[in-house]
């Protein structure tokens, strides 16, 4: 804190969509903030800092946050760091090194330099994972919570770059930490993507969203007085609640009913859409966030409405086009480009077809609009059992929980003689398939980590499952 009793923090991912409303909030809270913010020199990034350049208490530090010294200088005296910046889908999966460099490296950086300060005690530090971690949660697994076995998607770099940056953060032994996994922000971009990844979603698949002006609204929230001391140490998921859980067919839907377009369905085939490897849950743990920062003013509707508009009249005008000339000269070419699952189908890539249809068989079989049943998956949340007994608070957890959850997961506790509540201390393991690794409890048991070499190959998730009764409840 600094002399005036301000209160100092350290943001990364400023010029993003997520950062630059994250700003917006701390302006409107001048009297009790000062925010560093580190932005790469780029262009772009000034571009998007110009909005900020009145904004009294804010510094922007240029700089790169895989650079050590320039994250060390942003970390110094700051009371807490926001770790939002990353390399993000759908750019991160085309540039895995650059996505794990930025992603992990940067976290790397956060951890090491706040344990170079004179108290890292007396700086918190949230950094942002995502809904990817646990991959593909099609109905009728669609209800999930931290402690979930994380379970990436094929080809999701960004999501296997976020398992690992969690496990640095959650056994890194800073004092005062919390991960965030963030679901789909809503922002009023999201109206204007324009990228083949659209075609990854299945239409029964779910998501429950959160505004960025929640998301915001929780990330400063956390920087003020009055946040209870259980919050810190946590594993987390947010979300909007129940009444932003939607289907992605809802989702899609909703986007084209506000723009004055009658059937969607006029715009696509049926078949150009994936029937599973993406990413998304309604979370049954997500109001818990809720309960500790409060955050959520928000709802779908108004969020909806707010994007429509600030879209460009090209938009929100789009019912007036004739269906045909969205679908063959705009959607179709979109469907065909790198990324896109009919690009995969004409050229036959078997391990696209087979990670996002099952086969081409079962592609050829998807059929047309005649046959299509809007989803409505259950809206009864279901458990899956993490393998010990969740009833025990982690302080009395022994030996005895650890051996149960690692047999669980077809493995073994390797480390002897361990502690009782001994939580945050890593441990040695060994997965079903001869692995070895270490990893805290909390990592484990709480946060729903297990072999870091095996979850690095989705394509074995099915056979590791013949061994491993956590994932297997996934395939069932």
């Amino acid at each position: 804190m600094t002399e005036t009793g301000r209160r100092r923090v350290f943001l990364t991912g400023a010029s993003g969509n997520w950062g630059r409303v994250v700003l917006r909030e701390f302006a409107r809270r001048e009297d009790r903030f000062d925010v560093v913010a580190l932005v790469l020199p780029t262009p772009g990034d000034r571009a998007a800092m110009a909005e900020f350049s009145g904004m009294g208490n804010l510094e922007v530090a240029y700089g790169d946050l895989t650079d050590y010294a320039d994250v060390q200088r942003c970390v110094r005296g700051a009371d807490f760091v926001l770790h939002v910046g990353a390399v993000v889908s759908p750019f991160a999966d085309d540039h895995p090194e650059l996505t794990h460099r930025v992603n992990v490296g940067s976290a790397r950086n956060i951890i090491r330099a706040v344990r170079a300060q004179p108290d890292p005690a007396a700086t918190g530090v949230v950094m942002i994972g995502s809904v990817a971690e646990t991959g593909d949660r099609n109905p009728p697994h669609h209800w999930g919570r931290v402690g979930d076995p994380l379970r990436v998607s094929r080809f999701d770099e960004y999501g296997q770059s976020k398992i690992v940056a969690e496990r640095a953060l959650v056994d890194s032994g800073l004092p005062k930490w919390a991960w965030l996994r963030q679901t789909g922000i809503f922002h009023p971009g999201v109206l204007e993507i324009r990228d083949p990844i659209m075609t990854h979603t299945p239409f029964a698949g779910v998501m429950e969203w959160v505004s960025v002006e929640d998301a915001a609204r929780l990330l400063v929230n956390i920087c003020e007085p009055g946040v209870p001391a259980e919050f810190w140490g946590g594993v987390y998921n947010i979300g909007g609640g129940e009444s932003w859980r939607l289907t992605n067919w809802d989702l899609l839907a909703s986007f084209a009913g506000a723009v004055g377009v009658r059937d969607v369905r006029r715009w696509y085939d049926r078949n150009w859409f994936a029937t599973r490897n993406f990413h998304g849950q309604w979370y049954t743990d997500s109001d818990l966030l809720e309960k500790l920062v409060p955050f959520r003013e928000d709802t779908f509707e108004a969020a909806l409405a707010r994007a429509v508009a600030n879209a460009p009249v090209s938009l929100r005008q789009a019912g007036k086009v004739p269906a045909w000339v969205v679908k063959h000269l705009v959607l179709k070419p979109l469907s065909r480009r790198p990324r896109g699952t009919m690009r995969f189908i004409r050229d036959n890539d078997e391990d696209k077809i087979a990670a996002y249809f099952g086969s081409r068989a079962e592609w050829e079989a998807i059929g047309d609009w005649s046959t299509f049943e809007v989803p409505a998956p259950d809206r009864n949340p279901r458990l899956l059992d993490h393998g010990y007994d969740e009833s025990k608070d982690p302080a009395d957890w022994s030996e005895v929980d650890y051996r149960q959850a690692a047999a669980f997961r077809g493995g073994a506790l390797l480390t002897e003689d361990v502690p009782p509540g001994e939580v945050a201390t890593p441990l040695r393991w060994r997965c079903a398939f001869g692995h070895e690794f270490d990893g805290s409890p909390r990592l484990v048991l709480t946060a729903g980590h297990w072999c870091p070499d095996c979850v690095r190959d989705p394509a074995s998730y099915r056979a590791q499952a013949g061994r491993n009764r956590f994932l297997a409840q996934l395939e069932e």
